[in-house]
């Protein structure tokens, strides 16, 4: 959810570009929020992990009690009513006059500390209720932070309005003061939304309503889905250690975990069918009264992203699945000793890979090391999430699932969340998290308004971190065996990056679009699942029964749509990124970190020029799924 070039304020809305949810995390592999893929987790015993640490919010504020949470937002409320006084009605008028531009700059400068204070207020009412929103006094505060956030920014809608109505004429003159060119990224960004805007009455009632809207049914996902109990012989679990179960490497468990799954899901499926129909058909009024044509376009506009750029990356992935996904499950089953494997097998750990638990102290040393051998500058930003403790990683009843890095707001520090549970995989996620991290902390000083990075961008920094740790652990193995598996571990988890979320990301474009002709069913939108899955896993994975209902807690369809199709162009655009790396001579590293430092300030075409990297180009995407394809042919001359 990026907050960049929104006339509203920052509400608790914790899942930023960055952020990564469950989404990428769940299921297989949570590279950071690899899509219902890496976020497995399930607590391990701290004994064989060692004492995971969990996070020090008081950076933000002290508690939810704390007298500053209070004093903030009255002050938040106050700044909101003096900022509309001072120049609603006035932005016309006063952009035109001689110092127009430097007015105008004084302006901008008071929204961005607005927007920075209600930032570091919702963020913290968010990481709150993320590490607990079962807690009905963590529930109460979330929500009675985001409703006072919605309405102080009522004040603001319409600054962001009314400045899109200046005449671009005077708007160019003005912006000829160096205080007002600052700005400039911002300012063009916010014109991008000028074709989509709505008149300020109708504009307000929309930033109101989605309190008992869109905002209401995303929390009532959260609540459920944190909320349900899985029963796994005599236990009952929460969806984070069932979920987790599907990497073990005991059959019997993956097939219980599951049975539990499915049905459970199934004994839920109407609360979920009716989250899904009310969020797409809010989604569906919303574009239709803004004017959007396609079910992702508002997406794309978000993600300063072109629509053909990403139909592109969409038609070459699935253009690409026999010879990544469908290929790669046939080796896998063969290794299993099968033709086929049950869907709850897709995940399992390779026979021949190693079983021990890594505990955090190895985790957090592999991921430093990877960093530092890269940029000892990105190392050292990445080694403060530990020993400041920006970091939660147990795993807790009432934890969100899945891995997060959420930025909070410049004046404050990302804090990252995972569910720790000793696996190579969540040494990924770390790495992948810790990415979000670094990238988050160098766009910093670009404030409040220019910090944020799209989507098409968000995930860059972070699987590129994920990339690097590979890297040097592949490079540290000795055992062909354990090569192997690193190697499959890893072609699994691009699988899941760019093959899964593209499938999703067909998914959501199918239910979407089908909901403008009514609601659907929870058996259509099973329908609709399974067909996505069968094409993008192919022959060699059998989907067994039960799993018609694993979109359910899929967290990006609710939180973020079409969210996910930024995964699989962060993949492949750092597969490409990689390439020129490890062929580049001295000053690689310098170039990367002055792009994430870059922030929302420049369009990814501009960021990437240095690189030589064109996304526009159709054979682009190709190259970065040749990566893939070439390590599943180095697998498969394995044996």
């Amino acid at each position: 959810m990026n907050s960049r070039s929104k006339p509203a304020l920052k509400k608790p809305a914790l899942r930023k570009p960055a952020a990564k949810s469950a989404a990428k995390t769940s299921v297989v592999k949570k590279s950071a929020a690899k899509s219902v893929a890496k976020a497995k987790s399930s607590a391990k015993p701290a004994s064989k992990t060692g004492k995971l640490p969990e996070w020090n919010l008081a950076d933000l504020y002290s508690g939810i009690d704390a007298p500053e949470v209070a004093r903030d937002l009255e002050k938040m409320d106050a700044d909101c009513v003096a900022f509309e006084t001072d120049y609603k009605g006035k932005l016309a008028t006063g952009t035109a006059n001689e110092d127009g531009g430097k007015w105008l700059a004084e302006a901008v400068r008071r929204y961005e500390a607005i927007d920075d204070l209600a930032g570091r207020l919702g963020s913290y009412a968010g990481l709150v209720h993320a590490g607990d929103s079962v807690d009905p006094k963590i529930s109460k505060f979330y929500g009675d932070v985001s409703e006072r956030l919605t309405a102080a920014s009522t004040h603001l809608l319409f600054f962001a309005l009314e400045l899109n109505r200046v005449d671009d004429d005077i708007l160019t003159r003005a912006m000829q003061a160096p205080e007002l060119a600052h700005y400039r990224p911002w300012i063009e960004d916010l014109r991008k939304e000028k074709p989509y805007q709505l008149d300020d009455k109708l504009e307000q009632l929309f930033l109101e309503k989605a309190q008992t809207g869109y905002s209401a049914f995303n929390r009532l996902f959260d609540q459920t889905i944190s909320g349900l109990r899985f029963k796994v012989g005599a236990k009952e679990l929460a969806i984070e250690p069932t979920l987790n179960l599907l990497q073990d490497r005991d059959g019997a468990k993956r097939k219980t975990a599951a049975e539990a799954l499915a049905k459970t899901f199934k004994a839920n499926e109407r609360t979920f069918a009716l989250i899904t129909n009310t969020l797409a058909k809010d989604k569906d009024i919303s574009d239709r009264w803004r004017g959007f044509q396609d079910v992702a376009d508002s997406r794309h506009l978000n993600n300063r992203v072109e629509r053909e750029v990403v139909d592109a990356l969409v038609a070459s992935v699935r253009a690409a699945y026999p010879k990544l996904s469908h290929r790669y499950y046939a080796l896998k089953a063969k290794w299993f000793g099968k033709k086929r494997l049950a869907h709850w097998d897709r995940n399992a750990p390779l026979p021949f890979a190693a079983t021990d638990v890594i505990g955090w102290p190895d985790a957090r040393n592999m991921v430093l090391t990877a960093y530092r051998g890269f940029s000892p500058k990105m190392a050292d930003i990445a080694e403060r999430f530990f020993t400041d403790r920006w970091i939660d990683a147990p795993v807790r009843p009432g934890k969100a699932p899945g891995a997060f890095s959420h930025p909070t707001t410049p004046s404050a520090h990302p804090y990252v969340l995972m569910n720790y549970q000793g696996k190579p995989r969540d040494v990924m996620t770390l790495a992948h998290e810790l990415g979000h991290g670094v990238h988050q902390v160098l766009a910093a000083k670009n404030g409040a308004l220019m910090a944020p990075t799209p989507l098409t961008l968000a995930e860059t920094a972070s699987v590129f971190g994920e990339m690097l740790t590979f890297r040097r652990l592949l490079a540290q193995t000795k055992s062909a065996k354990q090569r192997q598996a690193l190697l499959a571990g890893k072609v699994e988890d691009m699988i899941n990056t760019v093959v899964r979320q593209i499938a999703f990301y067909s998914f959501e474009r199918a239910v979407h679009t089908e909901r403008k002709n009514g609601e659907l069913t929870a058996t259509r939108l099973g329908e609709i699942w399974l067909s996505v899955q069968g094409e993008s896993l192919g022959p060699a994975i059998e989907i067994k029964a039960g799993y018609e209902n694993y979109w359910m807690y899929i967290p990006h369809f609710i939180h973020s749509p079409f969210y996910v199709y930024a995964y699989a162009f962060g993949d492949c655009l750092v597969n490409s990124l990689y390439a020129v790396y490890e062929n580049a001579a001295e000053g690689f590293a310098e170039r990367y970190l002055d792009m994430l430092a870059a922030g929302g300030t420049k369009h990814y075409s501009e960021l990437l020029r240095p690189f030589g990297l064109d996304a526009k180009d159709p054979k682009f995407w190709d190259g970065g799924l040749s990566v893939i394809a070439g390590m599943i042919d180095e697998l498969e001359a394995m044996g």
